[in-house]
């Protein structure tokens, strides 16, 4: 079975196409699919032929033991998933690609202890476990996940369109409201609480603000558009995101906010910080005085609410009054 970039292409294209319970692809369609994902990601024009989409059928069936329907319609065979939840993103690794990526993390290896890969050690130890490229069967370490999770299977597209700079056609279901469709100019995935989230440039709301987020779970269906890309030419995400906690970044200044946290508490908010800017201003037999400097956000809330017992919010005043409304709204929710 073929592994280059331009295969890897076309079964993630048609992977997306067999999902799709929405409309009947047939041959002529899945050619037309996989050679406009071409154009868009690689800039090729030939594409590819009927054979070639034939042959890629047959290997998505017999290396990822998929089941592919192929239903009658007149003289015509469409074709899709049996179950639209199947993915080829959700299968095991087969042994060549077992292989490949005991190759790259060996490569990767080499990076270890040099301070700018710092990050690498988890994602390797992450890989190490989840494939079991250790020899041993036993997994030795827990991560965090939510294997539930929907959108995941929309990762490694939107991942190639950022990478590529290709706008995506989204349709997009806000909690609570009708599926809309969004004209999309993909710029950074962010993961927080087990979530993932798409930020970009969305056309329909290019009046009212610089960057959107999306969250991926929420995501119904993107497609590539042929709508002309806006590149991202001024903002740093690293920066974007430095005065907050989570994801959520409103257009205004960072707060000084001085919390008080009891000395039982204090020795896990010291080996765990509540965000980069926290430093210790004072102590006493009791308390430990810190200091943040932040956007206060809906999940610096959340965070401060799981210590709430242990901490008392100093400054600023709006932030103590907003926590104190919804601790009392809880109360008399639950009494």
């Amino acid at each position: 079975m073929a592994t280059n970039k331009q295969a890897q292409i076309r079964y993630q294209t048609l992977d997306r196409c067999f999902s799709n319970h929405g409309r009947r692809y047939y041959i002529k369609d899945l050619i037309e699919e996989c050679n406009q994902a071409l154009f868009d990601q690689t800039g090729i024009v030939d594409g590819v032929k009927e054979r070639q989409i034939r042959q890629d059928i047959s290997d998505m069936e017999s290396i990822w033991n998929i089941p592919i329907c192929k239903p009658r319609d007149g003289r015509k065979t469409y074709y899709h998933y049996d179950d639209s939840r199947y993915s080829i993103n959700n299968q095991p690794l087969n042994e060549t690609e077992l292989n490949q990526l005991k190759e790259t993390i060996y490569m990767l290896n080499r990076f270890k202890g040099m301070p700018q890969f710092g990050w690498m050690e988890e994602i390797l130890a992450r890989f190490e476990t989840t494939f079991k490229l250790r020899g041993g069967a036993a997994n030795i370490v827990g991560f965090e996940q939510n294997p539930y999770l929907k959108g995941l299977n929309l990762f490694s597209d939107i991942f190639n369109a950022i990478l590529n700079q290709q706008t995506l056609r989204i349709i997009y279901q806000k909690f609570g409201k009708e599926s809309k469709e969004y004209l999309f100019h993909p710029y950074f995935l962010k993961q927080h609480n087990n979530r993932w989230f798409l930020f970009g440039f969305c056309d329909h709301l290019k009046e009212k603000r610089s960057v959107t987020s999306l969250a991926l779970d929420r995501i119904e269906q993107i497609t590539y558009a042929n709508t002309p890309y806006i590149a991202n030419n001024e903002i740093e995400f690293n920066e974007y995101f430095e005065d907050v906690i989570g994801v959520t970044v409103h257009e205004k200044d960072a707060e000084r906010i001085i919390l008080e946290v009891d000395n039982t508490l204090y020795p896990y908010v010291e080996t765990k910080p509540l965000h980069g800017s926290q430093k210790k201003k004072a102590r006493n037999e009791h308390t430990t005085t810190i200091e943040l400097s932040l956007i206060i956000n809906y999940e610096l809330e959340n965070l401060l609410l799981g210590y709430i017992d242990k901490i008392r919010i100093v400054t600023p005043d709006h932030l103590r009054e907003k926590m104190l409304t919804r601790v009392k709204e809880a109360i008399l929710r639950n009494s």
